[in-house]
């Protein structure tokens, strides 16, 4: 019985090739994924799959691109519906994990592309996505400050690396120990702590 895959539309396609390298990441090294995997993965040739992406690089970008097009509009989505920057820096703070456990193979994906000494497209991708990242929770602990939720004399810039350093820190410690299940079970302890931290005090 031939893959279905064979029959999907150019857009449908390109979707069902990123959800099986990020499935593929999820069980091995990502940079030990190759083409003839994915293309296995997918139930097609490689001759089928290089008519869509010429490279294997063109994939790897094709799927960072939307790793960060999706994380992105859930945090955004996070801070749409919270009632305070402080609920939203919550918000985003669970969002982005759940993205995470729900996508067990981006991390790998993504910390492969930080470790290249080379400035590729998916790099450069990835670099923008933690700077964007990295203003909106600048701007969520002004914004706290300015509504007396945030500690006024709080140092911002360094609040903010702390933020995102507490979220890589938890993902790291999960696909160290292989259980991303760890991930949501310490993730509103580890909030709460980092809470303490940047609140005004009552």
């Amino acid at each position: 019985m031939r893959s279905t895959a064979n029959y999907l539309p150019a857009g449908e396609r390109r979707e069902a090739t990123i959800e099986a390298v990020i499935d593929l990441a999820s069980q091995s090294n990502p940079g030990d994924i190759t083409t003839s995997a994915i293309a296995a993965k997918m139930g097609l040739t490689q001759g089928a799959l290089f008519r869509h992406f010429p490279t294997k690089d063109s994939i790897i970008e094709a799927v960072v691109e939307w790793v960060v097009e999706r994380l992105m509009t859930r945090v955004h989505a996070a801070v749409a519906t919270s009632s305070s920057p402080l609920a939203a820096l919550e918000q985003v703070f669970m969002a982005h994990l759940a993205f995470v456990v729900a996508h067990p193979g981006v991390p790998r994906i993504i910390f492969g592309q930080l470790q290249h000494a080379e400035q590729t497209a998916a790099k450069r991708a990835v670099l923008a996505m933690l700077r964007q990242y990295s203003q909106l929770i600048a701007k969520l602990l002004a914004d706290g400050q300015q509504t007396g939720e945030v500690d006024p004399k709080l140092d911002i810039n360094a609040a903010s690396t702390l933020f995102v350093g507490t979220i890589q820190g938890l993902v790291m410690q999960s696909l160290i120990h292989g259980d991303l299940g760890r991930i949501s079970a310490d993730s509103p302890r580890v909030f709460r702590v980092y809470r303490r931290g940047i609140e005004c005090a009552q």
